[in-house]
């Protein structure tokens, strides 16, 4: 998705509300949806310039959200029109907060944080400190003895396979 300046939003939106240019083509020469200038025209007539300068990537509370879903429930508002009266920049948002709280409930709609964990003292303190211990060892070393027999016992296997096939291209030979 293109991001658009303030100055394109406000000039697109005075083009509509002017009456110089319907939806249709004034989406066509910013080269968005049509959906989108009608969202910022909504913003623009419900909030004025503010509304179209609302930044797009804000956190919101799990209580902020139940309290838009039931203002949507209890006022049968679209998620677009909610999206204008909350000063919410995509609508989409609504709907996905309406999906996950249909799914998970009201624990769903906590914002979830982003990026790794950080590790603890204690975490770090646990792998500086893992040292085998002598259980650990003994078992390394029984497991490390079991594998060489295995490998000795699959060498000797290989050799007699080769050898018994020497022994049957000399007889044909003869």
């Amino acid at each position: 998705m293109a991001k658009y300046t303030l100055e394109e939003k406000l000039s697109a939106v005075l083009r509509y509300v002017e009456g110089v240019e319907s939806y249709v083509p004034l989406a066509r020469s910013m080269g968005t949806s049509v959906s989108v200038v009608m969202n910022w025209v909504k913003q623009y007539e419900y909030h004025g310039v503010e509304g179209l300068s609302k930044k797009s990537y804000t956190n919101y509370t799990a209580q902020f959200k139940l309290d838009l879903l039931n203002y949507m429930i209890e006022n049968g508002t679209s998620p677009n029109e909610t999206a204008v009266i909350f000063n919410i920049p995509s609508p989409a948002s609504i709907r996905t907060w309406r999906i996950l709280f249909q799914k998970g409930g009201v624990d769903a709609l906590e914002p979830k944080k982003k990026g790794r964990t950080l590790m603890t003292e204690e975490d770090y303190k646990k792998k500086k400190k893992a040292v085998p211990t002598e259980e650990s060892l003994e078992a390394l070393k029984a497991e490390l003895e079991q594998l060489r027999m295995e490998n000795a016992y699959l060498k000797k296997l290989n050799a007699l396979v080769q050898n018994k096939g020497k022994l049957t291209n000399k007889t044909k030979q003869k």
